[in-house]
């Protein structure tokens, strides 16, 4: 009996660790551990070059949220450095699950790169930054995430023929996304996995959801539309500081939702023959056919 892939779970940590390396720990662990994800993914950003100096030294946004006096304060703060990353690396290592992280910047793609991880994502926000996809797509051996929230069918189509002209788009996989957190149910719009699947499926090498939603039902029926990979933030505390947590998976929530995606990926198939096996003594037993009583 055939099956599909099993779906990869991606935990996005993102910063949800707060800036504290025994919180990524302890969130590496029970990713890893208790939900049984497959990978959970950082970011990195080089603030001085994703930012300008206005946009640096301004307050942030949503003051209650911030870890700094400034908005470029509040992302040095969260952000770990490249021997920190390779710490985390081991981490996963040592607990059994795949690292990966996004990039926003030039700079984060070369340091990341330089750890060859299996994987590194591109954000939405980042997506149209050709110079970091040709790095990425040159200096880089492994998969190439891209997620496709914010971002014009034009643009999309941009994005894949510039893979395809460096060659790469067989480790490439597109997510479609909607940018909000969290995101309303009626503005998931998750019939863009079908058409990212219809439209790109034999053009790169496979087709993914990053959700920011509430509750896990949405990514299953992603799954059924044709997503092998599913993104969700994930943090210990929905109620701890920081615009992600809000929008993010618990332990319990990711563990799950990991536990109902493989059951419905397992179950997503076509009978291979007209009677199933397990469906042989139940018929001779109980089927009502024509001309033919029971005793």
């Amino acid at each position: 009996m055939s099956h599909r892939p099993r779906p990869r779970v991606i935990a996005e940590i993102g910063c949800n660790h707060k800036g504290d390396m025994s919180i990524a720990r302890d969130l590496i662990e029970s990713a890893a551990r208790f939900a049984k994800a497959d990978f959970v993914k950082f970011q990195k950003r080089c603030n001085h070059e994703l930012l300008t100096p206005e946009e640096y030294n301004a307050p942030h946004p949503n003051p209650v949220h911030s870890y700094g006096d400034t908005y470029g304060a509040h992302r040095e703060f969260l952000e770990f450095d490249i021997e920190q990353h390779r710490r985390i690396q081991r981490w996963c290592e040592e607990f059994g699950i795949g690292y990966s992280t996004s990039v926003w910047d030039m700079t984060s793609a070369q340091e990341m790169a330089s750890l060859n991880p299996p994987m590194l994502k591109v954000p939405s926000a980042c997506n149209l930054h050709f110079d970091m996809l040709d790095l990425l797509a040159r200096e880089y051996e492994g998969e190439i995430h891209l997620s496709l929230g914010m971002t014009t069918p034009d643009e999309q189509e941009s994005i894949v023929s510039l893979f395809e002209r460096l060659g790469v788009q067989n480790r490439v996989v597109l997510y479609a996304c909607t940018s909000g957190y969290p995101v309303p149910f009626d503005q998931v719009c998750l019939l863009e996995v079908a058409r990212l699947r219809e439209l790109y499926a034999h053009r790169v090498q496979d087709i993914g959801f990053s959700g920011h939603h509430l509750g896990i039902a949405v990514d299953i029926a992603a799954l059924t539309l044709g997503a092998n990979w599913v993104e969700r933030h994930f943090t210990l505390d929905r109620t701890w500081k920081g615009t992600d947590h809000s929008a993010s998976l618990e332990p319990d929530g990711l563990r799950k939702l990991v536990r109902d995606l493989r059951a419905v990926a397992s179950a997503l198939t076509a009978k291979p023959t007209d009677i199933l096996d397990i469906e042989a003594p139940q018929r001779a037993k109980l089927k009502r056919l024509p001309g033919v009583h029971l005793r």
